[in-house]
């Protein structure tokens, strides 16, 4: 039976407590972590989501409340009242913040008992993500778990904080808007009021903050929960959390500048890192030249190499047939790698999982190459790659070649990053960030056969690559850019179609009638016609920054109440069914697929 908790007040949270406390008398409370029994000592570790003390119960001090610490059992919840004092000679625990003293305990009240828990409530647990997931308000109690979160909301304080002192205003958007088309399914919530009808939870706020620019806000920022219906991974969620923000009136070059220094104010208070800036800055088609991905992880060699030149006119039918059809040769180099022959393979294959009919290696040896092309290849042709790719004996060549640009680079890219891991490549720093920009403005859907953008129909295009629109839309280039930290993308944005006529000729290229741009996008198309100055924005990944910053493998470990894969809580058991009632209210008819 449970304590009363009447009359009693915590006066010091358990982390809190130190040396220069010793003599004072205090009342502390939390959870049990552990109680050790040494004869005539009880001695119990008191946590709570400060850190962990120690109480020590004394039979000469109090028998009864002794007597009562015999029952004490891993996650009780108990309130203790006693006098601080210095541990005796010896017992110093150093590795502890409140290692130098301990509680000497005269009152105990056991507030609540608790069942053995599934799992040991500490750093270290060998429970399955499932479990875990399942008693998530067990899995919070860990140490490593409550500090990523209080992480996360320092970096809440510091965000809203520096924007405000950059005269930026936070907004509330709607959570229950109109459906519009931008990239993912949405998630729909049913009318009742108006039967057949559905709102959409946003999967950003881009077009209200668009409206603020308009409404003459000049700087709009919120910290927003988004929604998308999509298929997740380990750094993807169906809600998720954005930093948003909106600027009338810059270019990018001023969003660079506000970001990397609410990035080096972050990173400074959070990790004690001092970050350079200004941030490089690569184009998309930089980046994939380089890098054979648009979120490079720049802190790695393993630079491609483009040998297209030297492969002009080869015998290895392969390579002449992709340069003929304007395609070009990448190639990789990794210095002093002995790989097996399953080794190799496995590289080849990762290449075809990324679209290329596949990869030549070449193994460097003093007395030649060894490679099952090396017969088709020239002695000049040899020489010529060797000389670009900078070959040594001992080293190995990698080569993947498409007609395709973006497919060789995308190949070979990925080749690249299984490299970095599987040879446990050293990065030349801690962190690393880069602006990825110029992305191209639209992408060709085969299967839909029909131009769509890559980012969303109201980014800018580049100003001279207007005139490409009606006549070569396939090389223009958008506006806009990612910000990029360790091969992550934690952010994107663009500068927005303020003008009327542009936006109008956009939506004719995406094949959207004047008609459906009215239907989906009027309130913003009116709000167009009506003075909109230039503006651009950003969104960060807060989910995903916090992940990189706390060094966390999975996005799951940064939320308090995520999603698995299949976007259920285990915890609350939802996604559920509802009662009929609740779907008659909404005139809906629910039918299970059969299987």
């Amino acid at each position: 039976m449970a304590d009363s908790f009447e009359n009693l007040k915590r006066t010091h949270y358990c982390g809190e407590v130190r040396a220069h406390d010793i003599g004072a008398r205090v009342t502390v409370m939390g959870w049990v972590q552990s109680r050790r029994d040494h004869g005539g000592l009880i001695f119990v570790d008191l946590r709570d989501r400060t850190g962990i003390l120690q109480i020590a119960f004394n039979p000469d001090l109090n028998k009864p409340v002794h007597e009562k610490a015999h029952g004490l059992r891993s996650e009780y919840v108990i309130a203790v009242v006693g006098r601080v004092a210095a541990r005796p000679e010896g017992t110093v625990n150093p590795a502890l913040p409140t290692g130098e003293i301990e509680i000497l305990a005269d009152d105990l009240r056991i507030l609540n008992e608790a069942q053995t828990p599934p799992f040991e409530i500490s750093d270290r647990t060998e429970a399955t993500e499932a479990l875990r997931l399942r008693y998530r308000f067990l899995d919070l109690r860990r140490p490593c778990m409550q500090q990523i979160l209080i992480t996360r909301h320092r970096m809440y304080q510091i965000i809203r904080q520096f924007l405000t002192e950059h005269k930026f205003i936070e907004f509330e958007t709607p959570m229950l808007t109109k459906s519009t088309p931008e990239g993912a399914r949405d998630y729909l919530v049913p009318s009742r009021i108006e039967p057949g009808k559905f709102y959409a939870l946003p999967q950003s706020p881009q077009l209200f903050k668009q409206i603020l620019m308009v409404a003459g806000f000049d700087r709009y920022f919120q910290i927003v929960k988004c929604f998308r219906d999509e298929d997740l991974r380990a750094d993807r969620q169906p809600e998720f959390t954005q930093v948003d923000l909106e600027l009338s009136f810059v270019d990018e070059e001023d969003i660079y500048a506000i970001i990397e220094r609410l990035m080096q104010r972050l990173f400074k208070e959070i990790l004690a890192q001092d970050l350079p800036v200004p941030f490089p800055r690569l184009s998309y088609q930089e980046a994939m030249d380089r890098f054979g991905v648009d979120k490079p992880d720049i802190r790695y060699g393993l630079e491609l190499c483009d040998v297209t030149t030297a492969l002009h006119g080869s015998g290895f039918q392969v390579f002449a047939q992709a340069i003929a059809k304007g395609g070009v040769i990448k190639g990789l180099l990794v210095k002093g790698a002995d790989f097996s022959r399953k080794e190799l393979d496995e590289l080849v294959e990762i290449a075809k999982t990324y679209g290329a009919g596949g990869l030549v290696w070449i193994k460097v040896h003093q007395d030649g190459w060894q490679s099952p092309v090396a017969k088709f290849l020239s002695d000049t042709e040899k020489q010529e790659i060797a000389t670009i790719m900078g070959a040594q004996p001992g080293d190995l060549l990698l080569l993947v070649g498409d007609p395709s640009f973006t497919t060789a680079c995308t190949a070979i890219g990925n080749v690249r990053l299984h490299l970095i891991k599987k040879l446990q490549l050293q990065p030349s720093r801690p962190y690393a960030f880069v602006w990825i920009n110029k992305f191209p403005l639209l992408e060709y859907d085969q299967e839909e056969q029909r131009w769509v953008a890559m980012h969303h129909p109201f980014t800018a295009p580049l100003e001279q690559d207007l005139a490409l629109l009606e006549h070569d839309p396939g090389k223009a280039r958008a506006r806009a850019y990612d910000l990029v930290m360790n091969g992550s993308e934690v952010g994107g944005g663009s500068i927005r179609i303020h003008r009327p006529d542009v936006q109008s000729r956009m939506f004719s290229l995406l094949g959207i009638s004047q008609e459906e741009a009215v239907q989906k996008f009027g309130f913003l198309l009116d709000a167009l016609k009506f003075g909109a100055p230039p503006h651009a924005g950003l969104a960060l990944g807060l989910d995903r920054l916090v992940m990189l910053m706390t060094g966390c493998d999975s996005i799951r470990d940064v939320i308090a109440f995520p999603k698995t894969q299949k976007a259920a809580c285990l915890m609350s058991g939802a996604p559920s069914t509802v009662d009929q009632r609740q779907l008659r209210d909404l005139h809906i008819k629910v039918t299970i697929p059969q299987p």
